[in-house]
């Protein structure tokens, strides 16, 4: 009856709910057996005060913005950039160490 092949495209605007390529089950499954291996993995985290998590949420956040340095420096090329991308990840270095 169909004499014309379908992109996957114009298959999916005729039936949204079809999938192309996995099998729904298979996908479920996968899913439950996640969800199941993450439950068993998951052990109770210790209470921390207020003061401590504000402290850790400080340091994940210089960390972040010392990865985000980095990658800066990596692809700069102007010299007094660079200079300023330096001062910024001695600065955060010196505040993940404490000392700031």
């Amino acid at each position: 009856m169909w004499k014309k092949e379908c992109t996957r495209s114009q298959i999916r605007e005729i039936s949204p709910h079809l999938q192309l390529g996995v099998a729904r089950g298979w996908e479920s499954k996968s899913v439950e057996q996640q969800q199941e291996a993450r439950e068993e993995k998951a052990t109770p985290a210790p209470q921390l005060s207020p003061q401590q998590l504000a402290a850790l949420r400080k340091r994940r956040t210089a960390a972040l913005a010392r990865e985000q340095v980095l990658q800066q420096l990596q692809h700069a090329r102007d010299p007094r950039r660079r200079q300023q991308l330096e001062a910024a990840l001695a600065h955060l270095d010196r505040r993940l160490a404490g000392n700031e």
